[in-house]
C-alpha cells in the first residue's frame, strides 16, 4: 500500500475563515454561524456521542444500509476508485472498501489532518494493496483532486448534505458533477423527512446542547472572545416550510460580546437568536429533482426500515457535459487532477 497526503488548504486557511464568518455571521440579521465551526478536536468527540444516542439514529441507519447493500453499490458501480467527502475516521467506508474487489484508490478528503492520518495508518495495516491519497481540504471550497483509475465512486455521507443551504447544496451538486465522467457515479447520504416529534428528539438534548455551545468555546480560544456559554440556551426547533431542523443559541439576557481579533463588540439582545445549524430533511422526489437540476440521474435508492434515512445512487445523466473546472459560488470542486 502507498500513503500519501497532500495538504490543499493553505496553512492560515482555516484562521482566516474563521474570521470572515464569524465578522460576516455576528453582524448580519440575523445572526448565523457556518455548523463547521462546532468540529474542533472536542466538538467531534461530542459528536461521536451524539451518534451513539438512542434519539439520534442517522448514523445506525446509515450503517445498517451498507451493511446490507455495500456489495449491490459495489456491483452496480463496479469502482476501481472511492473518494470520500467529509472523510472523518472512515470507519464506515471501510464496508465500501471491503465490498470493492477492483479497488485501487481511496482518495478521503477532511479538513482534519490527524483524523485523515489517523485512517491511513490504520488502513496500511488493514489493506496492503491498497493506495490512498488523503486530501487536507474543504470539501464546500475548492477542490482539486487526484487522477485515479476509474469508474469513480464519490461517497458523501451522514446527510452532511443536510447542512448546505438550497443555493448552495445546488452549487456544490453541480460542482460534484462536473467531476463524473461517464461510468462514474455518486453515493449521497440523506435523512429522510420523518414525524416532527422524531426530528425534534434528535437535537433536544443536554449532549447536543453541549455540543452547539462548542462554536462559542472555538471562538473563545481562537479569537479571545469573553462569549459565557451559560447566558445561551440550546434551542432546536422544526421548520415546516423549509423541512429542516435548526439548531439555534438563544441569548437569556441582553449582553454585549467583545471579540479582541476582530476589535469587535457584538450586541444580543435578550431572547435573541444566533442559527448555528440547518439540517434539512429530504423526500425522495424532492432529491431526484435536485440531482436532476445538477445533470445526476438516481439510479437507485436504498432506504431504512420506516423510510428514515436513505442512500441514493446517482450517475451523470445522459447528454450532460463534463466541465474539466467548476467553482461556482462559495461551494466549488475543480476536476482538474494532482499527480496520482
Amino acid at each position: 500500500m502507498t500513503f500519501r497526503l497532500t495538504r490543499v488548504l493553505p496553512p492560515d486557511d482555516t484562521a482566516a475563515a474563521l474570521c470572515a464568518d464569524v465578522l460576516y455571521g455576528l453582524t448580519r440579521t440575523p445572526k448565523t454561524l457556518p455548523p463547521k465551526w462546532l468540529y474542533d478536536a472536542h466538538g467531534s468527540e461530542l459528536f461521536e456521542q451524539i451518534t451513539q444516542l438512542p434519539t439520534y439514529p442517522v448514523g445506525r441507519a446509515e450503517l445498517g444500509l451498507l451493511l446490507l447493500h455495500a456489495r449491490d453499490i459495489a456491483e452496480q458501480t463496479g469502482a476501481c476508485s472511492l473518494i470520500e467527502l467529509g472523510s472523518g475516521s472512515s470507519q464506515k467506508t471501510r464496508l465500501l472498501l471491503d465490498a470493492l474487489p477492483g479497488l485501487h484508490t481511496y482518495v478521503p478528503v477532511d479538513v482534519s489532518e490527524s483524523a485523515l492520518r489517523q485512517a491511513g495508518q490504520t488502513l496500511l495495516i488493514e489493506r496492503p494493496a491498497l493506495s490512498v491519497h488523503a486530501l487536507i481540504a474543504d470539501f464546500t471550497g475548492a477542490l482539486t483532486l487526484p487522477q485515479t483509475p476509474g469508474p469513480r465512486l464519490v461517497a458523501f455521507l451522514g446527510s452532511t448534505i443536510g447542512n448546505l443551504l438550497p443555493a448552495e447544496r445546488a452549487t456544490f451538486l453541480t460542482s460534484v458533477r462536473a467531476l463524473l465522467a461517464p461510468g462514474d457515479t455518486l453515493l449521497l447520504g440523506t435523512d429522510l423527512v420523518k414525524d416532527e416529534s422524531v426530528l425534534v428528539a434528535a437535537y433536544d438534548d443536554a449532549l447536543t446542547a453541549k455540543f452547539n455551545k462548542n462554536v462559542l468555546a472555538v471562538i473563545n480560544r481562537e479569537l479571545g472572545a469573553d462569549f459565557d456559554p451559560d447566558a445561551f440556551a440550546h434551542v432546536a426547533l422544526w421548520d415546516a416550510g423549509h423541512e429542516w431542523i435548526e439548531m439555534r443559541l438563544r441569548s437569556l439576557t441582553e449582553q454585549t460580546v467583545k471579540i479582541p481579533a476582530l476589535g469587535l463588540a457584538v450586541d444580543f439582545a435578550d431572547g435573541e437568536d444566533l442559527r448555528t445549524e440547518i439540517s434539512a430533511k429530504f423526500r425522495k422526489q424532492g432529491l431526484r429533482r435536485e440531482l436532476a437540476a445538477a445533470g445526476l440521474t438516481v439510479e437507485h435508492v436504498w432506504t431504512s426500515p420506516g423510510q428514515g434515512y436513505g442512500l441514493a445512487l446517482a450517475a451523470p445523466s445522459r447528454g450532460g457535459t463534463r466541465t474539466e473546472h467548476a467553482t461556482s459560488g462559495s461551494t466549488g470542486l475543480q476536476a482538474t487532477g494532482l499527480p496520482s
